[in-house]
């Protein structure tokens, strides 16, 4: 018989998936291994390969959010009766409603000017606009990081819809290109005056009209909203906040750049130190589980990284024993995959303390929410030239303010007060990153 696909827990977090395309239409012959969709869960956007061999007999949610092991799909040899295998299944039929009401009309076009129906035959190839519009987040995003115009891929996904593959394979067109030749000034006459753009485009305003835009929330931001809503409405909160010289950890970066293999930043200095420090503090580096709590032996940090649709937490596992070199060189690596949207679940899991550094943005001071299921969570802002006293006179100093965020279930005020003086020390003197 057919068999039924359903939508996999495609993340430890994930509750639903949001189908964005298919890669392949219904009739169509799949094997096992090869890309069905195009599936956006709370993290990433994925690809949702076929656990099995056969003909795509029915597609039951062509695009939409879809439930934990909700029907999307059946596979099985052509003519076969697939609604004898979703109803033998024991699907409760909410795919297929899923279905009407997600996707009505797929084949429109709301960018389609005439309100005529379209004729059956050959269709008049689609503007550059339809062709955006036509195209997988992930290709879009993939194309704008190469420099891709989109408008200029021909997509081989349904209906036309440009899918990762073609991105990738207009990126090694352009790899594989010969360099373009310097060609001559066009004539000033190609371009008239007359027909330029203004500069300034005047104001209209309709009285009585509001003027705003609203777009779908993605799984991430779904996903960020509700964990950190019950993180901060769960675990009480309170927060201690240090002040930090970073005159020596300034010097020693400019040493260690030297001689090092790749650039050191301040923030693999702070999260070295900050995993030296745990080790000294293991009731930081622990967990509330409800009855319970886990002290974690392993210290794996958690690095957030910003991205369109919100924040990914790639981590850094055993991250007291790694050089400064090879943190340097694992947030680098998972800082681009997360911008790619290419990070996979196990890349974002068991964090046991997570930083979040907006120093670069020239943000001073800010407090962080609490990512689960860990106890803290490090602020860290930038590092500002300031006038301070030592040794009797005001002096100019590289200093650093960060805030560490505690649930007091499994931390307390004390425990957290040490755990920053520990991490202090570190970086004022960090020649303490080497022993």
């Amino acid at each position: 018989m057919a068999e039924v696909i359903r939508m996999p827990r495609m993340s430890d977090t994930m509750e639903e998936g949001n189908i964005v395309s298919w890669l392949k239409n219904e009739g169509d012959s799949v094997e096992i291994g090869e890309t069905l969709a195009e599936v956006e869960t709370d993290k990433a956007t994925m690809e949702l390969d076929s656990p099995e061999e056969g003909v795509l007999l029915h597609i039951a949610v062509k695009e939409g959010a879809v439930p934990i092991n909700g029907v999307i799909a059946v596979i099985g040899k052509k003519g076969e009766d697939w609604k004898a295998a979703i109803e033998s299944s024991g699907s409760n039929g909410k795919a297929e409603e899923a279905k009407s009401e997600a996707a009505p009309a797929p084949a429109e076009e709301k960018s389609s000017p005439a309100p005529v129906a379209e004729p059956d035959h050959q269709p008049a190839p689609p503007s550059d606009d339809d062709k955006r519009v036509k195209a997988s987040p992930l290709a879009k995003n993939l194309a704008k990081d190469a420099g891709i115009d989109i408008g200029q891929v021909e997509g081989s996904g349904d209906q036309g819809r440009i899918v990762k593959r073609d991105i990738e394979a207009a990126i090694e067109a352009q790899k594989s290109a010969p360099a373009p030749q310097p060609a001559s000034k066009p004539a000033p006459a190609a371009k008239p005056a007359a027909q330029e753009t203004p500069a300034v485009t005047p104001f209209a305003y309709a009285p009585g009209t509001a003027n705003f835009e609203e777009k779908s929330i993605s799984q991430m931001r779904k996903t960020i909203a509700r964990r950190l809503g019950e993180s901060k409405f769960t675990a009480p909160h309170f927060y201690l906040t240090i002040d930090i010289n970073m005159d020596k950890s300034v010097a020693m970066r400019k040493q260690v750049n030297e001689v090092a293999p790749t650039k050191i930043s301040f923030n693999d200095f702070v999260v070295k130190a900050a995993a030296v420090a745990l080790r000294q503090h293991p009731g930081v580096n622990s967990s509330w589980l409800g009855d319970k709590i886990r002290y974690n032996k392993d210290i794996n940090i958690g690095v957030a990284v910003a991205v369109d649709e919100g924040l990914l937490v790639p981590v850094i596992r055993y991250a007291d024993i790694k050089t400064l070199s090879q943190i340097n060189t694992e947030v680098k690596h998972f800082a681009g995959k997360a911008k790619e949207r290419k990070l996979q679940p196990d890349e974002m899991q068991g964090n046991t303390f997570t930083i979040s550094n907006l120093g670069m943005f020239g943000i001073e001071e800010f407090t962080a929410i609490i990512n689960p299921p860990d106890s803290c969570i490090l602020a860290v802002g930038a590092i500002i030239e300031k006038p301070v006293v030592k040794n009797g006179e005001i002096v100019i100093a590289n200093m650093m303010k960060v805030t560490l965020s505690c649930d007091h279930r499994t931390v307390d005020g004390a425990m957290g007060a040490q755990f920053l003086q520990t991490f202090k020390g570190i970086l004022e003197d960090p020649i303490r990153l080497m022993v």
